[in-house]
């Protein structure tokens, strides 16, 4: 498979994260640089080990896997997007946080498809290698630009960031649902 088409797969993986992390720049208050690259070290690293898990997985339970993949992220991220929608019209206003147990949910939520990806290398057998590194790098770089464009447009949805952040966690939930399903 040429480089240019596996970058551009790794590229796409990425975008999922990129627009979650976009959504924790809008919802959590005074966001730091230290929080964006906490986010971006964890998706990216998701995002560059699913692959394995994939492989691994795939070799032995492909059919299994393949059939309810779609539906953990899609409760993964929809139950998280409607716990911040609920937050969102409370009256003591909870500031969002990125906690590690959080991270490590929309992580592996984010990462699914990258799970898929590195079954299919498997069984066309394509090396990894440049895939796992090229996703890893480019998610943790649109993660960290992500949250920094989130905490700027937070400004523009003050009053309903957090709202948004649980809209835009529910439209990826579904977004992947759909495309598996269809």
């Amino acid at each position: 498979m040429p480089l240019l088409t596996q970058f551009l797969i790794a590229a796409s993986l990425a975008m999922d994260a990129f627009a979650v992390s976009i959504g924790k720049g809008i919802a959590v208050q005074n966001i730091k640089l230290r929080d964006a690259l906490k986010l971006g070290l964890f998706f990216g690293f998701f995002q560059a080990f699913m692959p394995f898990i994939g492989a691994y997985l795939g070799a032995r339970f492909q059919l299994l896997m393949m059939s309810f993949d779609h539906w953990i992220a899609f409760i993964l991220l929809a139950g998280i997007g409607a716990k911040m929608i609920y937050e969102s019209f409370q009256t003591e206003k909870s500031n969002a946080q990125l906690d590690y147990k959080t991270l490590f949910v929309l992580a592996v939520a984010t990462s699914i498809d990258a799970m898929a990806v590195g079954l299919s290398f498997a069984l066309l057998g394509v090396s990894l290698m440049f895939l796992v590194i090229s996703t890893g790098l480019i998610t943790f770089t649109l993660s960290v630009l992500g949250v920094d464009l989130g905490k700027r447009l937070g400004h523009l949805f003050q009053s309903r960031a957090e709202f948004l952040g649980g809209c835009i966690l529910i439209i990826i939930g579904c977004k992947i649902l759909f495309e598996h399903l269809t």
